[in-house]
């Protein structure tokens, strides 16, 4: 399937030349940018669908709003550590192949989630959908830094992040149909399965095509690495140790810069519990709240994320040396107050017309978080270190839902959902906003060292 984009002689060195080899052709660099972002749209389906299923989960295993909240996070707990070994791995083995066991995996992972008999059983399926997704983005993100440029890079990379908001679109309307269809119908019977009833079937319908996208991985060609040697100053070598040992020695930029995604993440993962916020809060259905996010998402995210990609593209090549880190506290900016206002507004149209408004923030720290990382990453240590930056923004997201289970059940009342979900933004934004100023000088400073290392 791949082998019809076709790379010239010349794009096609071994591997220990891949340093002074051109670029793959737009085309080829396109065309698995494409398939990477396919397989983060059936990731982030798999990953987010849970969240509209809360209730009838809910009721059938008598759990509590503190249980749901570790259940949502069971994903991400197992997620960035997993991701550690697999950006060692990515940095040496065939990067295809394990984005193809991956998506397998966290298919398989969400069928089981749809057959669980109890809560262990739920939890340890949700941790098999975070070991099979921790593959996809430390590799799609190598594989994007070797194919493209890096004036050329910030549109690759938010064309591939803005599966985030397609995949829980398409998650909100097939989950929504979905559940309305099973709703009239009642149970749906399966082969191999039998029986089930409409959460379980939800889940398991979402996982099965997963199985064929990773038979396609497994005939895509990917890119030559581009092993760019640096300064012995900068970094000295490419394995996991000089990859921590490059983070320690720039520690405050680096937490002060993750400290802005981390933000991002926790809001974003207690965003699971907005569906049964607006039932309880405003009357609206779990089905209503799905369809009016799902077209909300649609229309929003997949535009604001190449917006903001082609944006930083453009103030890099006139010049902006921190372009990507001005457009990624503009989004913190907006991220923030839309998070929190939206819980204290009368009715319901009015918080998800602000949440509206939280997607772009959200979406454009997404889309650039990456790019921006890159910028001060060397290339011998990118799948490392973007490994490391997910383990740290998945394990700190992962609070996020849990502050709100914790703070619903045992602080604000269950029936007031809606001001443990208020409180995350305000908890968790604080330390980066102090930071803003340091962090954006060093990473002014450690832009020049590299660039003047690596030439």
């Amino acid at each position: 399937m791949a082998e019809a984009i076709a790379y010239s002689e010349s794009e096609t060195e071994a591997p220990g030349t891949a340093a002074s080899a051109p670029y793959p052709s737009a085309a080829a660099g396109w065309f698995i940018v494409v398939m990477l972002t396919i397989a983060y749209i059936f990731s982030f389906v798999d990953r987010y669908i849970l969240g509209l299923l809360i209730e009838p989960i809910k009721a059938e295993f008598g759990l509590t709003d503190s249980s749901i909240g570790w259940l949502l996070s069971a994903f991400t707990l197992i997620y960035g550590f997993v991701g550690i070994f697999m950006g060692w791995l990515i940095d040496r083995g065939k990067r295809v192949w394990i984005v193809s066991i991956g998506v397998a995996l966290w298919s398989a992972a969400t069928m089981a989630t749809g057959t669980a008999k109890n809560f262990v059983q739920l939890f340890a399926a949700r941790m098999g959908v975070g070991v099979g997704e921790a593959t996809l983005s430390p590799a799609a993100f190598s594989i994007i830094g070797d194919s493209f440029p890096t004036e050329r890079r910030g549109k690759p990379i938010a064309f591939y992040s803005s599966a985030l908001p397609l995949g829980a679109g398409i998650a909100s309307l097939l989950s929504g149909a979905i559940i309305a269809w099973t709703a009239a119908s009642g149970n749906q019977t399966l082969p191999l399965f039998g029986e089930l009833s409409p959460w379980r079937f939800t889940l398991i319908v979402v996982g099965l095509p997963g199985l064929v996208l990773a038979l396609l991985f497994l005939f895509i060609k990917e890119p030559s690495r581009r092993n760019v040697t640096a300064s012995k100053d900068v970094i000295a070598g490419s394995g996991f140790f000089d990859a921590l040992k490059y983070i320690w020695d720039n520690k405050l930029l680096y937490i002060g810069f993750v400290l802005v995604i981390c933000t991002m993440t926790t809001i974003a993962y207690s965003q699971g519990f907005l569906a049964p916020t607006f039932e309880r809060s405003w009357g609206w259905s779990p089905q209503t709240y799905a369809y009016a996010n799902g077209v909300a998402l649609l229309i929003i995210g997949p535009a604001n994320m190449l917006i903001m990609g082609s944006i930083s593209d453009w103030w890099t090549k006139k010049g902006v040396q921190d372009a990507s880190l001005r457009l990624l506290y503009i989004g913190f900016f907006i991220m923030v107050p839309s998070a929190i206002l939206p819980m204290f507004m009368p009715n319901g149209t009015l918080a998800f017309a602000i949440l509206c408004v939280n997607t772009i923030g959200i979406g454009i720290v997404s889309a650039i978080g990456i790019t921006a990382l890159l910028v001060i990453t060397p290339a011998q240590i990118r799948g490392q270190v973007v490994a490391l930056y997910y383990l740290g923004i998945s394990w700190f997201g992962s609070l996020g839902p849990i502050v709100v289970g914790e703070l619903s059940s045992r602080v604000f009342g269950e029936e007031n959902l809606r001001y443990a979900v208020a409180c995350v933004p305000v908890i968790f934004a604080v330390v980066p906003f102090l930071m803003m100023p340091l962090t954006r000088r060093l990473y002014r400073e450690q832009m020049e060292r590299l660039a003047g290392a690596s030439e």
